[in-house]
C-alpha cells in the first residue's frame, strides 16, 4: 500500500515491500470486508435501461464460499485448473473468488475467443473445470471430447446443464480457505499472442499485492471517499482483473461490472455519467475511440477523478486530447501479463509527461538494457527490464521451463519492449522487438507514428509497419482505419502522409498509406501489427 508523499522521490525512498507469509486473494478481497462491513457495495451490476443491481461484500463471501463447496464436491482440489469464460458479471468475480478460496488455479479466458483458440488454451492448460454461459457452453461443446482433463461444465442460466446458481443453492455459505501462501499458485493469463503462441503465465496469490503500488499511483492514491471503478477491458484480461477487479475489491471500493459486445463510445460516456464513475482504466485504443465523440464535456455530466491506461502506448496526441477533451490527465502505466505495473505516471504527484511512460514504480526496479543486460546511458534506447524477485512476477510459464529461463538475463525480466529513459527518469516506449522498423538506418518506433495518424481528423485508428525496401531496407507503411462518413482516395492519403512529415520527421513518416475497413486487435485491444507486417512482406515479394 502507497503511504502519499508529497514528491515521486520520497514515495519511491520510503516505500516498503510487506508481504505475509500467508495469504489468499479470495479471502483478502471478500471475507476481509464481510467482517467488517458487510453490507458495503463491492459489485454493481450496470443497466442501461434501468437502476443498477448490487452485491454487497456479506454475499460475495457467502456466495462464493457456496461456491468453493460446489466445486470441492465435484472433484476440483488444489491447483486443479478451472477456467472462466464470462462476461463481466457478478457470478465472474464470485467464481473467482471462490477458486481462489479453494487453492485451485483460475484460467481467465475471453468470450471473444474462437473456438480453436479456446481449445489451444484449454488443453494448454489441462483444465479440469469450467464457468461459462450459454454462448461459451455453445463453443465448449464442440471441442468438449479433445479436452480429456475436462470433466466439469458449470454453466450460468444453463438450466440442467450444471447450473450456476442451483449449485450455489445447494451448497453451505461457509467454507474454510485452503491455507496459501505468497508464492502459491493463483491463476494462469495467457499472455495476449501479438507475437506468437499465447504462453500461460503462472501467478502466485501475492501477484495481487504486487499490482498495489502501481494501481494507486495510477489512480492518485486510490481509494479516495467516493471512489467507484470500472474498465471497458474484459476481465479475463490482466488489464481488467489485476488494474481494477481485485485490487478495487481489495480496497473495499465498489466496482461496476457491464457488458458491452464491443467498445462503444457514447455508450462508454453515458455509463460512466450514469454510474458516477470515479476512477476508470480506460486502454488507449478505447480513449483514440472517444475522441471521434463530439463535446464530451458539454453532453455529458461525468465525475471522474482519475483515469488510468496501459496496454499500449497512449501517445502524446491522446494524451493532449485527454487533458482537454474529459477534463483531466491521463496516468499511463506499464506492464506485461508476466509482470504488470510497474511503470507509471500520477499526475498529482507532478510524473506526467505527454509520449512517456512514466517513472518506476515504488518497489520495483525497472532499467533499459542491452542484449548482455547491461543498463544503457540515458537517451538510448534498448529493452525494458524489471529486476527479480519481485512480488508482481510471475513465477513461471505453464510448463515451459525453457521459454521460462529465455525470459531472463541475469537478474533482469526482459519484456521484448524497446524503450528509451531519459535524463528525469521518464521511460517512452519504443516498441516491440518485432515492431521496431529498419529504414535507411534508423531505427524507428510505430507507436509516435501511429499517434500522429490518429492525430489527423480523418484518421480512427491506424498501424504502421516496415514494408520491405531494397534501398532503404524497410520504409514506413501505415494502414488507416477513416472515421465514419470519411472516405478514403489518393488526395487523402497524400495530405496524412505530408501530416506526419511535417509534424514527426522526414525518416519516419509513411511512404505508403493504405484505407482498411477494421482494425485487427487482441482481446485486449491492442493492434495485432504482425498481420499488416505480413501483409507488407507479401506485397514487396510480388513487387
Amino acid at each position: 500500500m502507497l503511504e502519499r508523499r508529497d514528491t515521486y522521490d520520497a514515495l519511491y525512498r520510503d516505500f516498503r515491500w510487506n508481504i505475509p507469509q500467508k495469504f489468499n486473494i479470495g479471502t483478502a478481497v471478500s471475507d476481509h470486508w464481510a467482517s467488517v462491513d458487510p453490507d458495503r457495495t463491492a459489485l454493481l451490476d450496470y443497466r442501461i435501461d434501468g437502476a443498477a443491481e448490487k452485491l454487497s461484500f456479506g454475499e460475495l463471501s457467502r456466495r462464493s464460499n457456496a461456491f468453493a463447496n460446489a466445486l470441492r464436491a465435484r472433484g476440483v482440489r488444489r491447483g486443479d485448473r478451472v477456467a472462466l469464460l464470462l462476461p463481466q458479471s457478478f457470478e465472474t468475480a464470485i467464481a473467482h473468488v471462490a477458486i481462489y478460496k479453494l487453492g485451485a488455479i483460475a484460467v481467465p479466458l475471453a468470450l471473444l475467443f474462437g473456438v480453436e483458440a479456446l481449445e489451444y488454451r484449454l488443453q494448454t492448460a489441462g483444465v479440469r473445470a469450467i464457468v461459462t454461459n450459454e454462448a461459451g457452453f455453445a463453443k465448449v461443446s464442440q471441442i468438449d471430447g479433445r479436452l480429456p482433463e475436462l470433466e466439469t461444465i458449470v454453466v450460468v442460466g444453463g438450466g440442467d446443464i450444471g447450473d450456476f446458481h442451483r449449485l450455489l443453492a445447494s451448497h453451505s455459505p461457509v467454507f474454510n480457505a485452503e491455507d496459501t501462501g505468497p508464492d502459491d499458485p493463483a491463476m494462469m493469463i495467457f499472455t495476449s499472442g501479438t507475437t506468437g503462441p499465447p504462453k500461460g503465465a503462472l501467478h502466485g496469490h501475492r501477484v495481487l499485492l504486487g499490482h498495489l503500488p502501481g494501481i494507486q499511483m495510477a489512480h492518485e492514491f486510490l481509494p479516495q471517499p467516493g471512489d467507484l471503478m470500472w474498465t471497458p477491458a474484459d476481465w479475463a484480461w490482466a488489464g481488467g482483473l489485476l488494474n481494477l477487479l481485485l485490487p478495487g475489491l481489495y480496497l473495499g471500493l465498489p466496482v461496476v461490472a457491464a457488458r458491452f459486445d464491443k467498445f462503444d463510445p457514447e455508450a462508454a460516456l453515458l455509463l460512466m455519467e450514469k454510474m458516477k464513475v470515479r476512477n476508470a482504466f480506460i486502454p488507449p485504443t478505447a480513449l483514440r475511440m472517444l475522441k471521434v465523440v463530439p463535446d464530451i464535456r458539454k453532453r455529458f455530466r461525468l465525475d471522474l477523478r482519475s483515469i488510468g491506461s496501459a496496454g499500449e502506448a497512449l501517445g502524446r496526441e491522446t494524451y493532449d486530447w485527454a487533458a482537454a477533451g474529459l477534463g483531466l490527465v491521463v496516468n499511463e502505466f506499464y506492464g506485461q501479463t508476466e509482470c504488470n505495473a510497474v511503470l507509471a505516471s500520477c499526475a498529482a504527484l507532478g510524473v506526467s509527461r505527454g509520449g512517456a511512460i512514466g517513472k518506476a514504480v515504488p518497489g520495483h526496479r525497472v532499467a533499459i538494457i542491452d542484449g548482455e543486460g547491461r543498463r544503457v546511458p540515458s537517451g538510448e534506447p534498448g529493452q525494458i527490464a524489471i529486476a527479480r524477485p519481485n512480488p508482481v512476477m510471475f513465477l513461471e510459464y505453464w510448463q515451459s521451463p525453457e521459454a521460462t529461463e529465455n525470459k531472463f538475463i541475469g537478474e533482469w525480466m526482459t519484456t521484448g519492449d524497446q524503450g528509451v529513459e531519459d535524463k528525469d527518469g521518464y521511460v517512452a516506449f519504443f516498441g516491440r522487438d518485432d515492431d521496431v522498423i529498419t529504414s535507411a538506418g534508423f531505427r524507428i518506433g510505430p507507436g509516435e507514428i501511429e499517434d500522429c495518424l490518429t492525430g489527423h481528423p480523418a484518421v480512427a485508428l491506424a498501424a504502421a509497419v516496415g514494408k520491405p525496401d531494397a534501398l532503404r531496407t524497410e520504409i514506413v507503411k501505415a494502414y488507416v482505419v477513416l472515421k465514419d462518413g470519411v472516405s478514403g482516395d489518393v488526395a487523402l492519403a497524400e495530405e496524412i502522409r505530408l501530416w506526419v512529415r511535417e509534424r514527426l520527421s522526414a525518416h519516419e513518416y509513411p511512404r505508403e498509406v493504405e484505407f482498411v475497413d477494421s482494425m485487427p486487435l487482441t482481446t485486449t485491444g491492442k493492434v495485432i501489427r504482425r498481420i499488416f507486417r505480413d501483409r507488407a512482406r507479401r506485397e514487396a515479394k510480388k513487387l
